[in-house]
């Protein structure tokens, strides 16, 4: 296949399974990475690498020059200030496509963004990727875009879920709150195939998405919980954390991480993203443009994030 995609975030989890996958499919990656950044995600496939950075336009036009696609998966869910997201997000967006919209012929585009941009009141990563996905509608200039909004996306590898599914399997479940929160989820592999989707069909329409495993009305920690226990046959306890515990936490910690500059994951904004009560998606506008349906179920996800044979 003679297809070439520009990539970023490829050494991430998302990304790297992107990569790996598409690699497999016939698809040619090239992508954008920092000399410092940890490639082992990727080896064993054929990647050409592009050297540089979203805050680096030359390195960005080396990275979608010729290209059919480009898959932008980079990103953070770490931060303490505005200014950090929008570094990230608005910004970083604004000159990939910029840069891709220079091309002759123009590429195809599309934005991993996150279902917390559907309410970018709740925190400063919901904001910056609603406006992540304002800077594409407003600066296509014709090119061809696509935004996908997943909700927690799970699998080997993924580093924020992936805790707590393992404390679960253990027989220890961390409920924040009063667990009443219901959430959709969906499989990497998924998500992936649906990316794979999109590339295959060039009369998908330009607009933003939202994607999930097919349940319908999502799930409750409830349902996450019985179903890890089920699969490794234990009673899991649950621990009951107090909302006030945790955002007086989060306060601390982002306090501390504003004094020692690093980039917290749990922060007030992030504790008013786990108290929303509806994260609740709905596959019906994907399915029926590009006709992609999810195939694998949370039991069978969390089987296979587990390793559980």
């Amino acid at each position: 296949m003679d297809y070439t995609i520009a990539l970023t975030g490829a050494t991430g989890f998302i990304g790297s399974m992107v990569a790996r996958q598409l690699v497999t499919a016939g698809f040619k990656i090239q992508a954008l990475t920092r000399a410092t950044s940890d490639r082992s995600r990727l080896s064993g496939i054929s990647v050409h690498w592009v050297e540089g950075a979203l805050e680096d336009v030359d390195s960005l036009r080396r990275l979608v020059n010729g290209v059919d696609a480009v898959v932008h998966c980079a990103g953070a869910v770490r931060g303490a200030t505005r200014d950090h997201f929008k570094r990230i997000y608005v910004d970083g967006v604004a000159r990939l496509v910029h840069a891709a919209a220079e091309q002759h012929p123009l590429p195809r585009f599309l934005f991993i963004s996150s279902l917390a941009a559907r309410q970018p009141d709740v925190s400063l990563y919901a904001a910056s990727k609603r406006q992540a996905e304002a800077v594409i509608v407003e600066n296509a200039d014709g090119m061809p875009w696509v935004v996908l909004r997943p909700p927690a996306v799970y699998g080997p590898g993924e580093r924020e879920m992936l805790p707590l599914i393992r404390w679960m399997a253990r027989g220890i479940a961390f409920v924040f709150g009063s667990g009443n929160t219901r959430f959709s989820m969906l499989y990497v592999d998924d998500l992936v195939e649906a990316i794979r989707k999109w590339l295959l069909d060039e009369n998908c329409p330009c607009r933003v998405f939202e994607l999930h495993d097919g349940h319908p009305g999502g799930y409750s920690w409830k349902d996450v919980i019985d179903t890890v226990g089920r699969l490794n046959a234990k009673r899991v306890r649950c621990l009951h954390v107090p909302v006030s515990a945790v955002t007086g936490l989060a306060k601390l910690n982002l306090f501390a991480a504003r004094m020692f500059r690093y980039e917290p994951m749990l922060t007030p904004y992030k504790i008013r993203e786990l108290k929303h009560p509806d994260w609740v998606c709905d596959n019906t506008a994907l399915t029926q443009a590009t006709g992609w349906t999810p195939e694998v179920p949370l039991e069978e996800g969390l089987r296979r994030t587990l390793a559980l044979s």
